[in-house]
């Protein structure tokens, strides 16, 4: 029995494939047949343009809806065509000759909304499919340049690669250095490598992150008019504290992600990955950028670990292991280690954060508990109802 048949996945795959194949018929047949519509006022019939008009049809029933809704295209025969125009040109009104116009090429809006649809959809179906390779390729790369040479671990890294190439199918853009990145890996020299973890996949893997998160995605309102709400006068205590419990540990770490992504003072923000962490904890890299008008720009490495602990607060204990694992991610220095949680900090460890902190070590520590995350994010309302922790 074929194994595909049963994955989930690979099913509803197959079924996106099959609809994007009509689709692609149909964004053809549509581009033949604008061609054959006669600009002006052209009575008479055409074979080839009925025949592609039927094909056109045909195929258009078997596409499936997308939210309950696909294509009508309703389309019109030459003659229909040319008595419209005339009637509009009779009664000479612009915005009749426009409507009639617009009848006319309404089947091709109608397959651009439908393609769209289509791409928003397959993004959501591979998406966290698609995380889950990404983080399989990070460790990939660490066990390369911990074992150069491993035959084992240099198929992992192609067959990843390769996975992600099918999940993107033609909905979502390659990013930058996709074809070097796959040269290289074709190739499997050791500077190929180095090409490939310096690179090629930082690029790729920007791409890829960024077009995990669709800063385009509506967020669901309640109401029709804004205006209601401030007419009906309401009034009641402020909730201040927010529902963390809403979120899970993933999705903790995508809102510090997008904490960190949509502020003017950070840079080039990145998922990280540890090969060994037992719960698979990503920690978030990124660059902070202060300008002082005296000494110029400052730009230094942070490194941010994100821990979703409702039940129990971040220890001393905790706070040291968590600083062994900066060693991970070193070179380049790591400047600053931001610990982020939706619980708290225990007192010593507290005490010890603020001792570490006013030694003379290069590394400065940052606690970003329940309260200080709450602060920051009342002051961006967008991310509170993106995460829906209200």
């Amino acid at each position: 029995m074929n194994t595909e048949m049963n994955n989930p996945l690979m099913v509803a795959l197959q079924q996106f494939e099959a609809t994007e194949a009509n689709l692609v018929k149909l964004e053809r047949l549509w581009q033949e047949i604008e061609k054959l519509v006669p600009n002006g006022i052209q009575f008479g019939s055409d074979l080839d343009y009925e025949g592609k008009c039927r094909a056109f049809r045909d195929i258009l029933s078997a596409l499936p809806m997308i939210d309950g809704w696909k294509p009508e295209c309703y389309l019109l025969s030459l003659n229909d065509i040319a008595q419209s125009r005339f009637d509009a040109q009779e009664l000479g009104e612009l915005e009749i000759i426009i409507d009639v116009e617009n009848s006319i090429e309404a089947p091709g809006i109608d397959l651009r909304e439908y393609r769209f649809k289509f791409n928003k959809k397959r993004l959501a179906l591979i998406q966290d499919t698609l995380s889950e390779l990404i983080d399989l390729v990070n460790t990939d790369i660490i066990n390369l340049k911990c074992n150069p040479g491993s035959d084992s671990f240099w198929d992992a890294l192609k067959d990843h690669v390769s996975q992600i190439d099918t999940l993107l199918g033609s909905s979502v853009k390659r990013p930058q250095r996709w074809n070097d990145l796959i040269r290289h890996l074709h190739f499997g020299s050791l500077g190929d490598f180095q090409d490939i973890e310096q690179i090629d996949w930082p690029n790729v893997k920007a791409g890829l992150s960024k077009s995990l998160y669709d800063a385009n995605n509506p967020i669901i309102v309640k109401v029709k008019d804004l205006s209601d709400l401030v007419a009906s006068r309401p009034h009641g205590p402020v909730a201040a504290k927010l529902e963390w419990e809403r979120l899970s540990p993933d999705k903790f770490e995508r809102l510090i992600f997008a904490l960190i992504s949509a502020e003017s003072g950070y840079e080039n923000p990145e998922w990280l990955m540890h090969t060994n962490a037992s719960d698979r904890g990503r920690d978030l890299s990124v660059t902070r950028v202060v300008v002082d008008p005296l000494a110029g720009t400052i730009r230094s490495r942070v490194i941010i670990q994100c821990k979703h602990w409702l039940s129990r607060s971040v220890a001393l204990d905790d706070v040291t292991t968590l600083i062994g694992q900066m060693k991970l991610w070193e070179p380049p220095r790591i400047d600053i280690h931001v610990i982020a949680t939706s619980g708290r900090f225990t007192s010593d460890a507290v005490a010890f954060i603020e001792k570490n902190n006013q030694s003379d070590t290069a590394l400065r520590i940052e606690m970003w508990p329940e309260s200080h995350l709450e602060r920051l994010l009342a002051a961006r309302p967008s991310l509170i109802a993106e995460f829906r922790l209200r």
